[in-house]
């Protein structure tokens, strides 16, 4: 790679602010992702069933589509900088309860599940803020997708990171530790944060009822078909492919025979294939159509994750969750930054609470429906069914997907035509 294709592929280290919110949530996102890892994993070893590794994940993302609306309007209305640090100082608090209890061994399945709760509903706030605070973070708006890109790049360098470490510290220190490590790495990005400086917060002079703006957002969405297919296609991925990593901790001790570093181990290669395809999208040169990036990613996610599904040989498994991590990166990356990119400035937060109930409603649903299934049919032949569904629903998004790049081809000839006849006048 030469010395100016590395300069493009992290330009948006130009910005001081955007550096700053990176380095604080790299730290933060590797004990996200521990925590996550060590829920699950004592979760699972407490009650040795799938469907209650779904309820799991239903617990912690379900209560963030019920308040992703509201979360959307908050981020429209109040300054999004100060919304951002409530949710990290209470995220904060929330580990650290979750460590206490369990430190202590005063835990149990319905109250890790109450803190689930708890963490969904502080998301729903905290993700429709997060990601439009970026734009004000970005000073060059050329650089906004590769920022995007970036972030995707960090959240998955956590995930590569994160597991690994929880699995050996769920192994020799246990559960306790890794969330209180969570609790520690949100001083990085509540410092990163402080350190900032932001333009000044100009305050929406008009501030319609609460009814109002939810109609709004709708009405924009409706209208703007570029902005809701997309959304449509990511919420059919989130409740029948995304819950794939539901049954991973039974892939785990079930399949390969291993114990929490195993488990570890899986989510971190997923993790290295999504970090690869993070760095992939960052170096995309700008004209790149990532419609059909999206298009061929889907494809390759469907198909590894169906081979992922029934090798049981563990280092050529590993392969294929790599690959499966590769493809399943662009689901959430490229359509965040399609709809970002599109989105008016007034709608983002409201745009992005829309992709949150996306997001968060349809996955866990997904992952009741994808334990509630595994209980029937089994780990290895539900996620093959995940895998079929992926290359579905990319065939069925596929004529929108390819229209739009020749119909952004046409409207590019008929731009030179009138050029020329411009230049004839």
């Amino acid at each position: 790679m030469t010395t100016d294709k590395i300069a493009g592929t992290f330009r948006a280290f130009r910005n001081r602010n955007y550096s700053l919110f990176f380095c604080g949530q790299s730290v933060s996102q590797i004990g996200t992702w521990m925590q996550r890892t060590g829920v699950s994993w004592v979760v699972y070893t407490m009650t040795h069933s799938a469907f209650m590794l779904g309820l799991t994940v239903f617990a912690s993302q379900f209560p963030s589509f019920l308040f992703s609306l509201p979360g959307g309007i908050a981020s429209d209305r109040y300054n999004r900088y100060n919304v951002l640090l409530v949710t990290q100082i209470a995220s904060m608090v929330q580990a650290v309860l979750l460590a206490i209890l369990t430190l202590t061994n005063h835990y149990t399945v319905w109250g890790i599940l109450a803190l689930s709760v708890v963490l969904g509903v502080i998301n729903a706030f905290d993700v429709p803020a997060r990601q439009p605070l970026i734009h004000e973070m970005v000073t060059d708006k050329g650089d906004l997708p590769n920022a995007l890109a970036l972030n995707s790049s960090m959240v998955n360098l956590a995930r590569l990171v994160g597991p690994a470490l929880s699995g050996i510290i769920l192994v020799k220190f246990g559960a306790g530790i890794c969330f209180l490590i969570n609790g520690l790495s949100f001083v990085a990005v509540i410092a990163s944060l402080l350190l900032m400086k932001l333009p000044a917060y100009i305050p929406s002079p008009v501030k319609k009822k609460i009814k109002s703006d939810l109609a709004d957002g709708f009405v924009y969405l409706k209208s703007t078909p570029s902005i809701s297919i997309i959304m449509l296609m990511l919420a059919l991925i989130s409740l029948l492919v995304l819950p794939y990593n539901t049954l991973l901790p039974v892939f785990a001790k079930v399949i390969y025979k291993g114990d929490a570093a195993t488990f570890g181990y899986i989510n971190s290669f997923i993790g290295a294939g999504a970090v690869a395809g993070s760095i992939f999208l960052a170096s995309l040169k700008p004209t790149t159509d990532l419609k059909i990036v999206l298009l061929a990613n889907s494809v390759i996610f469907g198909v590894c994750l169906m081979l992922f599904s029934h090798i049981s040989y563990f280092p050529l498994a590993m392969l294929f969750a790599t690959l499966t991590g590769f493809g399943m990166m662009s689901q959430t990356t490229i359509c965040l930054t399609i709809i970002q990119v599109n989105s008016h400035k007034e709608m983002r937060g409201r745009v992005m609470s829309y992709i949150a109930m996306a997001y968060f409603g349809m996955l866990p649903l997904g992952s009741l429906l994808i334990g509630a299934i595994s209980q029937k049919s089994g780990a290895p032949d539900t996620l093959l069914y995940e895998g079929i569904i992926a290359l579905v629903i990319a065939a069925l998004f596929s004529n929108f997907l390819r229209k739009d790049k020749l119909n952004r081809k046409r409207m590019e000839r008929l731009k030179e035509a009138e050029e020329v006849v411009m230049e004839k006048n």
